[in-house]
């Protein structure tokens, strides 16, 4: 186990050093911010002030060194557009991405896992295949489509949820929260639906595959024999046993719905992370773009990280390999 997590912690960074490189340039090697801050009318030495202010005139070899100091000391940068360092902008919208992503989440596992075993144990049932026509519909549709249908069906012509922003919040030890207020969660209710539907279809997937495959195994056929309840043998071995690849594509999924929720985020005006990324790409604010991206490569890592160590302890032959190896 110990020499499994060293494995894993040393190709996690090595991943953070190589993204590292990766993001810095590419964002900091497109655009000229100057162009998007200052007057038109501004002269030359207006601009070259300007350049010189932001670090902007270093060749980028060392304004990526200057980077790689200041980030191992925590300091990402300070935003062009806000005047405030980035990794403080970036975690104050952190909070709103994080609950929604979580609550969809939520959503994807008590929804999906359910409907994906109902699927698998009656595959030729009407339910069975509703069940899966409605799982490919929610790969096919396009996010922000599915968005503007969810606003015009619950918030125009039903109005029962409000369509945009956040509601009111409550601080929980200084952190703003929207779940714990009616006002809160119902604004949380429709971005959260949005998010989770891609996921719920591929939790169903994930689930009827497993199921399919694990009645098929020695062990069920044997729980059968000695005479065990149907509901024993569903709730004990075939959800078990099915939750393994499960949890190990969620921690994934988790990842990209706090990295990706961008285009949920500015459908519904939530105001988390990704509507930040939005209007700082517009703005060519280069330290919040990269102080995003270096988070959810960040978050990406450790959810995956996370993952394992659960993987290692849920599947007892990884932890056998690990010692062989």
């Amino acid at each position: 186990m110990l020499v499994y997590f060293l494995r894993r912690l040393g190709q996690s960074l090595f991943v953070i050093a190589a993204m590292a490189v990766l993001v810095f340039i590419g964002v900091y090697a497109i655009g000229n911010p100057i162009d998007m801050m200052i007057s038109p009318d501004a002269d030359q030495a207006e601009m070259e002030a300007a350049i010189a202010r932001l670090g902007l005139d270093k060749p980028l070899w060392e304004q990526f060194y200057i980077f790689v100091i200041n980030a191992l000391q925590g300091d990402l940068g300070n935003s062009f557009v806000y005047a405030t360092p980035a990794v403080e902008l970036i975690l104050s919208k952190l909070p709103a991405t994080l609950e929604l992503a979580f609550l969809a989440l939520l959503f994807a596992i008590f929804l999906g896992v359910p409907l994906g075993m109902i699927a698998g144990l009656r595959p030729n049932s009407l339910a069975g295949k509703t069940i899966m026509t409605g799982s490919i519909m929610g790969f096919s549709l396009p996010n922000f489509w599915q968005g503007m249908m969810l606003i015009l069906l619950f918030a125009v012509i039903l109005r029962w949820l409000p369509s945009t922003g956040r509601g009111d919040t409550v601080d929980v030890l200084g952190v703003p929260v929207s779940f714990l207020t009616w006002d809160g969660l119902s604004h949380m209710l429709l971005p959260a639906i949005n998010l989770a539907l891609f996921k719920t279809s591929l939790v169903i997937r994930l689930a009827r595959a497993g199921t399919r495959e694990v009645m098929l195994q020695d062990y069920v056929k044997f729980a059968r024999a000695k005479g065990l309840s149907e509901r024993r043998i569903v709730l004990v071995h075939i959800a078990k046993n099915i939750m393994i690849p499960v949890v190990t594509i969620l921690g994934l999924e988790l990842g990209s719905m706090i990295a990706f929720a961008v285009v949920t985020e500015t459908v519904f005006a939530w105001p988390g992370m990704g509507k930040l990324l939005i209007d700082s790409i517009q703005a060519l604010d280069r330290p919040v773009v990269v102080a995003y991206l270096m988070l959810t490569v960040f978050i990406f890592i450790l959810i995956n990280f996370v993952v394992d160590m659960l993987y290692c302890v849920l599947d007892p032959r990884v932890r056998l390999s690990e010692a062989k190896a």
